[in-house]
C-alpha cells in the first residue's frame, strides 16, 4: 500500500488537464465542496488548465457541484458513457447499452442475482431533458442512496430503450460480492464497476469506463494522457488512475483505488484534492 504523503515533488510536472472524481473525493462528507478545494480548482482554472469532473453521477446531477465550484466544466458522467458540457447544458456524446444487451444483461441479473433489482440510467439532450425518463427502475428496485429521483416501471419499460448504464441492487449484498458473481459470465457484454460497496453494481457499454471518456476530453484538448493528474477514490476511479500520467487516491479511498494510485493524498475531509493542486498553483 502506498504512504499517505502530500509533500512537494519536483518529478511531477504541472499536468496539463486535472479530473477529479465527485462523492468521496471532490466533495467532502457533507457532499459540499469545501473553501480549500474551492480555491485549488479556480487557481487551476485561472491558470489555463482544464478541470474535468470524472463521476458516476448522471448529468442532471452536476449543477449543484457547479454552483460549489463557481465554475462550469466539463463533466464526465455515468462512468465515461457520456461527455456532458456544463456550462451550456448540453450532452455531448453519449455511449449507450443498447436494448438487445440491456435485455440479456437483465437475464444473466435475474438468474445469477436473484431477488435484484433492476434500473436503467437515461440521457437526453441536455441535463434535465423532459422528453427522456432519465432514471427508470423495477418495483423491487431499492435505492442505495437519498432522494431517489427514479420512476417505477414494468421491467419491459426499463429494458425497452437504450441506456447509459444499467445498475442492479441487492441489497442484501456487498458490492464486490456481485461483481465475483456476475462479472465472469458477461463475456464482453458490458464492462462492470461500482461506487458503493451496498449492494450496488453499475454496467456500461464494453469499453466505456471513467478512463475511456477522460481520454476522449483530452483527445479534443490536445492532451497527452501522460500529462493528466486524476484523483479518486473507489473501484470504478480505477481505469482514470492507471490511465492518468498521476493518478492519486483520496486517503479514505477503497483498496482497489489505493492500489491503482501512484500516490496517496490526505482524506476527503481533509482537502486531499486541494493539497496536490497547491503543489502547481
Amino acid at each position: 500500500m502506498l504512504p499517505y504523503s502530500v509533500e512537494p515533488r519536483s518529478d511531477i510536472p504541472a499536468p496539463a488537464l486535472v479530473a477529479s472524481d465527485v462523492d468521496g473525493t471532490l466533495l467532502d462528507p457533507h457532499e459540499h465542496v469545501a473553501e480549500r478545494t474551492r480555491r485549488a480548482v479556480g487557481n487551476v482554472v485561472a491558470a489555463g488548465v482544464p478541470f474535468v469532473l470524472a463521476t458516476g453521477r448522471p448529468p442532471r446531477w452536476i449543477p449543484p457541484i457547479v454552483e460549489g465550484l463557481g465554475h462550469a466544466p466539463i463533466a464526465v458522467c455515468g462512468n465515461g458513457a457520456v461527455i456532458y458540457d456544463s456550462a451550456a447544458d448540453r450532452v455531448l456524446e453519449t455511449f449507450s447499452l443498447e436494448v438487445g444487451a440491456l435485455n440479456r444483461l437483465a437475464e444473466l441479473a435475474y438468474r445469477l442475482l436473484p431477488g435484484c433489482g433492476l434500473a436503467a440510467e437515461r440521457v437526453g439532450a441536455s441535463a434535465h431533458d423532459a422528453a427522456t425518463p432519465q432514471f427508470v427502475s423495477t418495483p423491487e428496485y431499492e435505492h442505495a442512496w437519498l432522494n431517489p429521483d427514479n420512476t417505477a416501471v414494468s421491467l419491459e419499460e426499463v429494458l425497452d430503450a437504450p441506456a447509459i448504464k444499467m445498475l442492479v441492487r441487492v441489497p442484501s449484498m456487498t458490492s464486490e460480492a456481485m461483481r465475483k458473481v456476475l462479472e465472469p459470465n458477461l463475456d464482453g457484454l458490458a464492462d462492470l464497476t461500482y461506487s458503493s460497496n451496498h449492494g450496488l453494481i453499475e454496467l456500461s457499454a464494453p469499453g466505456i469506463t471513467k478512463a475511456s471518456g477522460l481520454a476522449q476530453v483530452a483527445r479534443l484538448n490536445g492532451i497527452a494522457l501522460d500529462r493528466i493528474v486524476a484523483f479518486g477514490d473507489m473501484p470504478n476511479d480505477v481505469p482514470m488512475l492507471t490511465m492518468a500520467g498521476h493518478g492519486v487516491a483520496m486517503g479514505n479511498a477503497h483498496a482497489q483505488a489505493r492500489a491503482a494510485a501512484d500516490e496517496i493524498t490526505a482524506s476527503n475531509a481533509d482537502d486531499g484534492v486541494a493539497k496536490i493542486l497547491e503543489r502547481w498553483w
